[in-house]
């Protein structure tokens, strides 16, 4: 038996795509795609991905079916430092929640809210 991370992908709920690619563009210096949805019935914008690599892959969402906001499921961005997309941003239409803080032996976390409201946050081992 194959054994699996339990992520296997994400969706981040958008009210404006253009907005909410622009901040990932710039606070993670992703490069995002067009998806096609085959239902027609939702807008998305993957995350590029390699798919056989470790970690999760996902996606923003666009879709009547669910909203963006606070109280959701929860993602963490890998980064190398989160001091370094931390000061990223404000700048990109975000805001900061909780600056970088120490969680012990699993690195560092910055919490920050993106330009739709949701909570997101990154995790770096320095």
């Amino acid at each position: 038996m194959t054994r699996m991370n339990a992520v296997g992908w994400f969706d981040i709920y958008v009210d404006q795509m253009e907005r909410a690619e622009g901040f990932y563009k710039t606070v993670l210096g992703a490069e995002m795609e067009d998806m096609t949805d085959p239902t027609g019935e939702t807008e998305m914008k993957s995350f590029v991905a390699d798919m056989d690599a470790y970690g999760a892959a996902g996606a923003l969402v666009k879709t009547l079916h669910a909203k963006p906001g606070p109280g959701g499921t929860q993602i963490y961005f890998s980064v190398d430092d989160c001091a370094t997309h931390q000061a990223r941003i404000e700048a990109a239409g975000g805001q900061v929640i909780r600056p970088k803080f120490s969680i012990g032996e699993f690195g560092f976390v910055t919490l920050a809210q993106d330009t739709e409201g949701n909570m997101i946050g990154f995790n770096s081992l320095k």
